[in-house]
């Protein structure tokens, strides 16, 4: 993990928002939601770049976005 402010700060948006996402799975029993929290979580430990940060967190996002749509 990088010690580059704009990392940081992005990693803590990106796992703020996984966090809420955990919460409300959990809450409305939602299995998407809990399982995108937790990549949310997660994956910014292991990229250190804050646009790929920003790229990966968009796209498990939109996988959300898309299993909802579909009816999970």
């Amino acid at each position: 993990m990088s010690l580059d402010p704009s990392s940081l700060f992005v990693s803590l948006i990106i796992g703020s928002i996984g966090f809420v996402l955990i919460v409300y799975g959990k809450k409305q029993s939602r299995l998407p939601h809990m399982i995108a929290g937790l990549l949310l979580c997660i994956y910014p430990y292991f990229v250190d770049d804050w646009l790929w940060m920003g790229v990966i967190g968009a796209a498990i996002c939109g996988g959300l976005w898309y299993a909802v749509r579909q009816g999970y």
